[in-house]
């Protein structure tokens, strides 16, 4: 029980429980008709925004990425990931021979090959 020896508005609202109201049980609520199916739609909705927006543009990238790898030969002209452009002098399983300049020549890996030039690219830098 709350005592207040002044007169204030709050001990007066208090005292008479207007700023406390009573808590009464609900009834019982009925069945989901659909099941929880809406519950989970949003969900469901963002799963499929995020697989078309961001997922499945990713995976196609990757596969043309590595496609490109895979179809690097002797004369391509490439720039790395690093930005560093040359011309591919040799390749193995997992890296290539890049000539970047007259008589120097770096290995890198197949994987770091960002893109391949057209033919003639070199000449014009």
């Amino acid at each position: 029980m709350l005592r207040c020896y002044n007169s204030t508005l709050f001990c007066k609202l208090w005292s008479n429980n207007v700023l406390i109201s009573n808590a009464y049980a609900q009834a019982a609520g009925g069945a989901d008709p659909t099941g929880g199916l809406m519950g989970m739609l949003p969900l469901i909705l963002m799963f499929v925004v995020l697989w078309f927006l961001m997922i499945r543009p990713q995976m196609k990238k990757a596969k043309e990425h590595k496609a490109m790898v895979e179809a690097l030969s002797k004369g391509d002209e490439v720039v790395t990931g690093g930005g560093i452009a040359g011309r591919v002098t040799e390749v193995n399983d997992s890296f290539v021979q890049v000539e970047i300049a007259p008589n120097t020549v770096v290995a890198v890996q197949k994987n770091a090959v960002a893109t391949v030039l057209p033919k003639g690219t070199l000449k014009a830098l």
